[in-house]
């Protein structure tokens, strides 16, 4: 189990603005490197913010944008994911890999830095501990490369929170050959922040002879430094593993959600991308589900306000403007309402008619008094995330199934 826990192959985080010194790298060695420092190496941040840089700065190659687009509503990095939609994972993650990313990635400076974990192909497989890390997505897992210094580190990072602290399980590296580095765990603790010191993580690595020592591999490093796939000997070998520098603006917002913080931030840094976008019903169309709603002045309603609103789990809009809500309030009962929907003017603004209803109660239902007048501007949209302002509420919908 420790050994699971302390795999580098993706399991734990730091700062994820990290970026290396401007000052001369020693030369690489696949050798020792003497007496080593008790200390972490240091982090170096970015002037620029980090969804600044993931917006505008970092460019991708049209399958690294297949992958991105793919991972987008994957939960608990993994965990919970639908057989069509790891299977354009994994087909995406294979395009890469038979593609010439960086050759040799551990002799680059791209390799350097702190990697967000986003995915991994067998979260389930592993020891408790770490599906507790791996799965939650209101933790963030980070992994630390640190190859030129005099001190070669691979730092496994999960973080709690920004008030609760973190856990960094650390290794010795070396480097084996251009794709490979070999590691041995040396030391682990939790950084609180209400605890002026830190708490050791009780693992007695020296004591766990070989199994405190693996291998990294990195199938594939873009050559902005940005996405790297790697595939590791712990916990299952050949796991693949998805990390990514600068994380997708989506990504942080599905991220904050999860979280429960920081989302009306999140909105506005990816509305604000995505200026003069024109919407119209075929950009529109489709299943969506509802992940995110804002509380309104109003305060909370009844269920057929809610259904007639769409303020809860599903919304289905066809080409033709047929709009269905689908609300679960309880297991065995669903309340759905219908109308339609239409756009206003040449801005993304649309009027929304709801006129029936029904609540299905088991095999029986009933007829259910919906009704109202709404009206629903699109903030951002593409193909599997929108956000809209209805009335007094800001929404993020997932879109699940493409047009109906």
């Amino acid at each position: 189990m420790a050994a699971a826990l302390a795999a580098p192959t993706g399991l734990l985080k730091l700062p994820p603005s990290y970026a290396p010194p401007s000052s001369p790298s020693p030369p690489l060695s696949s050798t020792s490197y003497g007496r080593r420092s008790r200390r972490r190496p240091r982090l170096w941040r970015r002037g620029a913010p980090l969804l600044a840089v993931a917006a505008g700065e970092v460019s991708y190659t049209e399958p690294e944008e297949a992958l991105l687009e793919a991972l987008v509503g994957v939960q608990g990095r993994g965990r919970a994911v639908a057989p069509r939609q790891l299977q354009e994972v994994e087909s995406a993650v294979q395009t890469l890999e038979a593609l010439e990313g960086v050759p040799d990635p551990t002799s680059s400076s791209l390799i350097e830095g702190s990697w967000k974990l986003i995915f991994t192909t067998r979260p389930g497989t592993a020891s408790p501990i770490q599906r507790t890390f791996v799965g939650v997505d209101s933790f963030s897992v980070f992994q630390e490369v640190y190859l030129r210094t005099d001190d070669p580190r691979v730092v496994n990072v999960v973080k709690f929170s920004e008030t609760v602290g973190e856990l960094a399980v650390q290794a010795e590296a070396t480097i084996n050959d251009g794709k490979r580095i070999l590691f041995r765990f040396d030391r682990a603790a939790f950084a609180f922040k209400f605890l002026p010191f830190k708490v050791p993580y009780p693992v007695p690595f020296r004591l766990l002879g070989d199994e405190a020592k693996g291998w990294l591999d990195t199938t594939y490093l873009s050559r902005s430094g940005n996405i790297r796939i790697s595939r590791g000997n712990k916990v299952v070998q050949g796991t693949t593993f998805v990390l990514q520098k600068s994380a997708d603006p989506r990504q942080m917002l599905l991220s904050a959600i999860s979280a429960g913080t920081g989302v009306k931030e999140a909105i506005d840094d990816l509305t604000s991308s995505r200026k003069g976008v024109v919407v119209d019903m075929n950009t529109l169309a489709g299943e969506w589900q509802l992940l995110w709603a804002s509380e309104s002045e109003s305060g909370g309603g009844s269920w057929s306000s809610v259904a007639s609103a769409g303020l809860k789990d599903f919304q289905t809009i066809k080409e033709d403007g047929q709009l269905k809500n689908l609300v679960n309030p309880f297991p065995g009962v669903s309340l759905s309402a219908r109308g339609n929907i239409c756009k206003t003017g040449n801005n993304n603004t649309f009027s929304v008619s709801m006129n029936e209803g029904v609540t299905q109660v088991g095999g029986v239902q009933f007829p259910l008094e919906t009704g109202g007048e709404f009206v629903m501007e699109i903030l951002y949209i593409d193909n599997k995330i929108r956000i809209s302002s209805l009335n007094q509420h800001k929404l993020v919908h997932l879109r699940i199934v493409n047009k109906t």
